[in-house]
């Protein structure tokens, strides 16, 4: 008769993405209540631009209610990228150490840019459509993070999904991206059209490197 072989039980600990989905939760209802009429308009940014047209002042930027969402924005990218990772097997999803990574990747990745694209805007003196720019840019990756917030939640719970759904949430982000980057040439096109080469340069070296690298790692340097 053969001994029975006892295996350890694994029990992932999940406490810390808990308490990091009920922080996010309480910085949406603080921000709510005390921007009750701001944040009501930010809700309706799918279907309105009144919110861009109230708050296009790039002051803005450095507002309660933007600072208070970035950290949201930040939790949700960085949930939803290393869900990404676990769902190809290249990641654990309860790793709270790759989260703290991932979170302070992106924050420095935006944070970064951001400078860097101030600095360019100076010295191509395209001061003012950059600073109009980025406000969109900032509001509409905002609402796309508060959008995959309750994603990320489900899918740090359940594991019955396919990881196909990833794609379909990729494209939504990638056509709102681009409604931003139109709507915003639209405005600003006579200006854009007066130092159009800079804003070419811009573009390859700003918008579409980063991101080409960070594809390339992620298909070519893991493999």
């Amino acid at each position: 008769m053969m001994d029975p072989v006892l295996h350890p039980r694994i029990i992932e600990n999940k406490d810390w993405a808990t308490a990091l989905f009920v922080l996010s939760l309480i910085l949406i209802a603080l921000t709510k209540s005390v921007f009750e009429n701001r944040f009501n308009d930010f809700t309706k940014l799918i279907y309105s631009d009144k919110y861009i047209k109230m708050y296009r002042d790039s002051s803005h930027l450095m507002s309660g209610f933007t600072i208070a969402l970035f950290v949201v924005q930040i939790i949700s990218f960085s949930f939803f990228l290393q869900l990404f990772l676990s769902y190809y097997g290249r990641a654990s999803k309860s790793d709270w150490m790759l989260f703290i990574q991932l979170f302070t990747f992106i924050t420095y990745f935006i944070l970064a840019k951001f400078l860097i694209e101030k600095i360019i805007a100076t010295a191509f003196k395209i001061e003012e459509f950059m600073e109009q720019f980025n406000l969109k840019k900032v509001t509409y990756r905002t609402y796309i993070g508060l959008i995959i917030l309750p994603i990320d939640l489900i899918l740090y719970y359940f594991d019955t999904f396919s990881k196909n759904i990833f794609l379909p949430i990729f494209t939504i982000a990638l056509i709102i991206n681009l409604f931003t980057y139109l709507l915003t040439i639209k405005n600003y096109q006579s200006l854009i059209m007066g130092k159009l080469f800079y804003f070419i340069l811009y573009l390859c070296a700003l918008e579409i490197a980063p991101y080409y690298f960070m594809y390339y790692w992620f298909t070519k340097g893991n493999t």
